[in-house]
């Protein structure tokens, strides 16, 4: 297991008399996946990157290496300082952190970070035979990521944090259903469940019909739901969007916007989800209440923004990994507080006549400023009729207003689902979305896709 902080620390020793600052981000990491209920093609990653950020007279240059020799550390060293030479100085920059008291968090799991092939392997099998005979996609992986931080203002900072996340989409070429299961802990993953869910959703869905387009009630199960906020928090809930009038929230704080269920925390420290001490500054994470029953609260912020804000406001924590940093500071840890429904099928019966919509896919936002998101649903939609989950439906195509969405909730679900959120197409950071299932009055539906099947 790499040593980040000696790591970084031998980054910035590696720059010359300047002011500087060092971010190391690692990971060893398996992928096992699986097609046609057959493991294959397992991916093993062991790999550390270095960012170096050099500051010269208010302007700041970048270089990053995967060459962890002095000699290779050097290198990145003098060309982040030539890059800061030819730099314009940003007004806002408000200069590298100072150190400051880090929260204690939990999110480092022995067993997770110790799994082998064979277990992984193991567990992949698992999630395949869930699924009772239906043929399984899918993966299951596990992974340790580090990220440690040094600066010239005497900043350490350093994280080792696990994760694992089982995923299956079974079904037949007229059929499938979708699951996912992600902690911070493998102990808490029942790989064989993740399959079942899969499987029996998979199993309701032959001889799908259409649905015409319009305004429907809907169920939208944590896999949906955390999609969509995904999306809406990209603009509208980040410092940035709110300096450049592209959030929802711009000029609408303190207003009440959604249905007064509705509360949004992003809180990095809830061991519930996947837990994190800093952000991409080293300054420490807190709680930020982002909705609270309806009324719009506040947005995250790191340094640059907080800067540009210019209303005495402080990072809150938010800085997003160097290669992001373009999208201004990002809510990671998103949770929507519970509500009171004892299941999907209670929310069912407070929508009474709707669609039921498990996964969405090929999302695209339309209209940040007004949180206008497009898509199709997938693996799992049905209608809903008397209260019920009837016939099963063709994918339909929608394209909704999310604020329209979360003003008329007549029900949340009680138990909160963690929904995985990383790609794993780049380095691995591990985050996810909190939430319960919803029930909404207001889902556009604008047309249908294809039946489902693989």
């Amino acid at each position: 297991m790499i040593d980040g902080l000696e790591l970084a620390e031998r980054a910035l020793a590696a720059v010359d008399g300047e002011e500087a600052e060092v971010i190391v981000h690692a990971e060893s990491s398996a992928l096992a996946r699986f097609a046609a209920s057959e493991v294959h093609q397992p991916t093993l990653v062991e790999n550390a990157s270095v960012q170096i950020r050099v500051i010269r007279d208010g302007a700041s240059g970048w270089a990053s290496t995967n060459r962890l020799s002095d000699d290779g550390l050097a290198a990145a060293a003098r060309r982040a300082a030539e890059a800061a030479a030819s730099a314009t100085a940003d007004p806002d920059f408000a200069g590298l952190a100072e150190p400051q008291p880090l929260p204690d968090v939990d999110g480092f799991d022995p067993d997770t970070s110790s799994l082998g092939a064979d277990e992984q392997a193991r567990l992949a099998h698992g999630a395949i035979d869930g699924t009772n005979g239906l043929p399984a996609y899918g993966y299951f992986t596990s992974g340790v990521t580090t990220i440690a931080i040094a600066s010239t203002t005497g900043l350490r900072a350093e994280q080792r944090m696990t994760d694992a996340s089982a995923l299956v989409l079974a079904g037949t070429d007229d059929r499938s259903g979708f699951a996912d299961a992600t902690a911070w802990r493998v102990g808490d993953l029942d790989c064989r469940a993740v399959g079942r869910e899969a499987g029996e959703k998979a199993a309701r869905t032959a001889d799908a019909a259409e649905l015409a387009p319009g305004h429907y009630r809907a169920v939208l199960e944590p896999y949906a739901l955390a999609e969509l906020l995904t999306y809406f928090a990209v603009d509208s809930l980040g410092g940035l969007g709110l300096i450049e009038g592209r959030s929802y929230l711009a000029g609408r704080l303190g207003e009440r916007l959604f249905d007064p269920k509705v509360s949004i925390v992003d809180d990095a420290l809830d061991g519930r989800g996947l837990p994190k001490r800093f952000d991409f500054e080293g300054t420490p994470k807190r709680p930020v209440p982002l909705v609270e029953e309806g009324v719009a609260r506040g947005v995250v912020w790191d340094r640059l923004t907080a800067a540009r804000a210019r209303d005495s406001q402080t990072s809150t924590g938010h800085a997003s990994p160097p290669d992001y940093r373009l999208w201004g500071p990002q809510p990671l840890a998103l949770r929507l507080e519970p509500g009171e429904a004892e299941s999907a099928e209670e929310l069912c019966e407070l929508v009474g006549d709707g669609i039921y919509v498990t996964r969405l896919h090929y999302l695209s936002v339309v209209d940040p400023h007004e949180g206008v998101v497009t898509g199709m649903t997938r693996d799992g939609t049905f209608r809903i009729r008397d209260g019920r989950p009837a016939e099963p439906l063709v994918n339909l195509r929608f394209t909704t207003s999310i604020p329209e969405l979360l003003r008329d909730v007549p029900g949340l679900g009680r138990e909160l689902k963690l929904v995985n959120q990383q790609a794993f197409y780049d380095d691995r950071y591990p985050f996810g979305v909190l939430c319960p299932a919803l029930a909404t009055g207001a889902f556009a539906v604008t047309g249908v896709g294809g039946g489902p099947g693989l």
